[in-house]
């Protein structure tokens, strides 16, 4: 320590801004630079923010929690609403012409959070990623705690902070605001560090004070986490994302401090078979599983092409055209969560799911689960308060295809087994 004394050390901070759809849309970096000073049995410092000198007493203490997290002036935020008015535009969901099958797993996961994600293969060129992206328009607001990285929800313990639980215990008033569905990119080169977060070692070692830097998975707490090209993604990464959708908390232990925050995230993925298989681990943590093929019809992909250059030349007018069916999906969406809970599923089509699971030795009862929960879905967007058996045989295929034991020597698709079974039992 006595070769660090009198010199000025570095140390960064990510700073979740604050916009009017989303707390934390992005963050930035300040620099403080600290220039200690010896004196005998106390060590003091003054940090710089923005140019201000603020006096910093250093000692022995005991350990608190605090986040790595500065507040933004007004013409930073001004400045980022700026960049995010002028950001680039996505393609609306309502335009993508068709790949039914991957649209309807998507919005039923939205309506559905707890679905657990959709893992969407196919041919390279098919629009997976265009179709994953463009749902960030019609992601609904949720309520969640202001000025909290994690995005917790105030009425559900399981999905908050450490310091929103201990606010609660101290009966302090918690503020709340509504925001949007988050929705985090992981890309494929991501550290372990940015993914999970990381501890700043040394304001630990000198104030005491565990400063926690969140990473994506606290990010994606309570929102989506899309993964493209899921497939070729680094083990080491797979074994984070196995860990946390298990558990729905991520932990960060560093030198002997541990921090854990909760993530519960949909987790999307899509990728290329041809690019290589998924770990069955991962394979099971998606709820749903979308083939998505390439259209052979030659009229529908003149439309594609033309609807992409008018895209392409004018994406703010070609968003305009669609902005009353985008608006349409919006509210069906809001109606179908709202239903969600009073959607009911007679007990005789339970028992024919759990046949159908039991018979193509489906591994585990998460396919039950997911079945059940995906008809009630599709029902609440139908307008429903009913289950039909229709309804099951549109979902069932997505839910149980991706979980049956892969045999190689069976020429038919693990889909129209799934389908013949159906029919075949409720039948």
């Amino acid at each position: 320590m006595a070769g660090l004394l009198g010199t000025a050390t570095t140390t960064s901070s990510s700073a979740f801004l604050r916009s009017s759809q989303s707390i934390f849309s992005s963050s930035s970096s300040k620099s403080s630079f600290r220039a200690l000073s010896f004196n005998p049995g106390q060590i003091q410092g003054r940090r710089l923010y923005g140019g201000i000198g603020v006096p910093v007493k250093k000692g022995r203490s005991h350990f608190s929690i605090s986040n790595v997290a500065t507040e933004i002036s007004p013409a930073q935020e001004q400045a980022q609403k700026l960049s995010k008015e002028n950001q680039r535009p996505v393609y609306p969901f309502a335009a993508i012409v068709g790949q039914d099958e991957m649209k309807l797993c998507l919005l039923l996961n939205v309506i559905d959070p707890k679905i657990g994600g959709v893992m969407i293969m196919g041919d390279r060129g098919t629009g997976k990623s265009t179709t994953v992206r463009s749902l960030v328009d019609l992601l609904p607001e949720i309520t969640v705690v202001a000025a909290d990285p994690f995005n917790s929800d105030p009425e559900d313990p399981e999905s908050m902070g450490m310091e929103v639980r201990e606010k609660l215990i101290k009966g302090e008033q918690l503020q709340t605001i509504k925001t949007k569905i988050n929705m985090v990119d992981l890309p494929l080169g991501a550290t372990e560090d940015r993914v999970c977060g990381t501890i700043d070692i040394e304001k630990a070692l000198t104030e005491g004070v565990k400063a926690f830097e969140p990473g994506l998975l606290a990010k994606a707490n309570r929102g989506i986490l899309y993964v493209d090209e899921v497939n070729l993604l680094d083990d080491h990464l797979v074994d984070v994302l196995l860990d946390s959708a298990a558990s729905g908390w991520n932990t960060v232990e560093r030198e002997g401090i541990s921090i854990s925050h909760p993530a519960r995230f949909i987790l999307i993925g899509s990728g290329n078979p041809e690019e290589g298989e998924l770990r069955p681990q991962l394979l099971d943590r998606f709820g749903m599983h979308a083939q998505v093929g390439t259209v052979r019809d030659a009229e529908l992909r003149v439309k594609i092409v033309e609807e992409r250059a008018r895209f392409d030349k004018n994406p703010k007018d070609f968003r305009e055209t669609y902005k009353t069916d985008q608006e349409k999906l919006q509210d069906q969406i809001t109606a179908a969560r709202s239903r969600l809970s009073s959607v009911q599923i007679d007990h005789e089509l339970r028992v024919k799911i759990s046949k159908v699971c039991a018979e193509l030795n489906v591994d585990g009862l998460r396919g039950d689960i997911v079945t059940n929960r995906a008809a009630k879905a599709l029902a609440a967007l139908k307008g429903r308060d009913q289950v039909t058996s229709e309804d099951i045989a549109v979902v069932i295929p997505n839910c149980l295809r991706h979980r049956l034991r892969k045999d190689p020597l069976e020429s038919i698709d693990s889909g129209l087994l799934v389908i013949e079974k159906f029919y075949e039992v409720f039948s």
